[in-house]
């Protein structure tokens, strides 16, 4: 199969792009800078520089390269800009669905996030409709995710993948990264806002088990799936372990909780053949700080 990689150098895409590879699958990378384009080529793979901003730009990239399937990693985090990731769901996604569509491509497989559903009591499975809040900022998030998977299922194979709270290498949540700093109360960390141990609940999903998901969701039938490990928990249960792992000092437990965090349930993932190899965050995040 040819996979055309959006997304190939972000965090899960730079993990994804060897496994489609090992898969025995063609692909086609792509950067917005000549150095990811060299990484792309570096790892086997074919590379393309395009900017999912620029449309033209993209549906030529899409149409030369005529693959069979398009797979969306598309994410603008790593400054911790809001509005450009916002506007990366919305804008970059239209054009990448618009761009597939003249190329004749009716599959995609894209990622979205595990958060975004409305209130209510335990994990949330896919029937769970998205929250449809006016307080901001959650509902520009959710705008945003809301955006990317209705324009994503315009085409007739859609898979859309709900992720967990990314961690591992090249997350927020590695050593030394944002996390680790707001836990220290680092100035540099303070988009983030202090970290609550509280009772909100999050599901967690290690990248390397994002990025095996993908892969699987290429043969997956159309439709949401959450992506997330085994056991959502309160933040007054994964902080301290976090922390411990990080070798940063731990927040006092707090009461209350956003409402809206609730965790996910993996069942359908899980039922499709997907197996996460870190079922909990515990031991990933101990592994990911030894």
């Amino acid at each position: 199969m040819h996979v055309f990689l959006a997304g190939a150098t972000g965090v899960i895409g730079r993990l994804l792009l060897p496994l489609l590879l090992d898969a025995g699958h063609r692909v086609t990378g792509v950067s917005r800078s000549a150095e990811g384009v060299e990484r792309i080529r570096a790892s086997g793979a074919e590379g393309v520089r395009a900017d999912a901003l620029d449309p033209r730009g993209l549906r030529r990239a899409v149409a030369e390269a005529a693959p069979d399937v398009v797979i969306h990693q598309l994410t603008d985090l790593a400054s911790a800009d809001g509005a450009a990731n916002n506007r990366l769901r919305r804008e970059g996604t239209r054009h990448l669905v618009d761009a597939a569509r003249a190329a004749g491509v009716s599959r995609i497989v894209a990622q979205s996030i595990g958060w975004a559903y409305a209130p209510g009591d335990g994990p949330a499975d896919e029937s769970v409709p998205l929250d449809r809040t006016d307080d901001q900022p959650r509902a520009r998030i959710v705008g945003g995710v809301r955006a990317l998977e209705t324009q994503a299922a315009e085409l007739p194979e859609a898979v859309v993948l709900r992720y967990g709270v990314l961690y591992g290498p090249g997350t927020w949540y590695a050593p030394g990264g944002p996390v680790a700093a707001a836990l220290r109360g680092d100035d540099r960390a303070r988009f983030l806002g202090s970290v609550a141990a509280d009772a909100s609940v999050s599901s967690f999903v290690h990248v390397e088990d994002a990025a095996k998901a993908a892969v699987l969701a290429l043969e997956w039938p159309a439709g949401v799936y959450n992506v997330v490990d085994d056991e959502p928990a309160p933040a007054h249960a994964w902080v301290p372990v976090l922390a411990r792992a990080l070798g940063s000092p731990a927040p006092a437990r707090t009461a209350g909780g956003a409402p809206w965090a609730r965790g996910a349930s993996n069942a359908r993932a899980r039922a499709s053949g997907w197996s996460p190899a870190y079922p909990s965050w515990r031991e990933g995040f101990a592994r990911q700080g030894s």
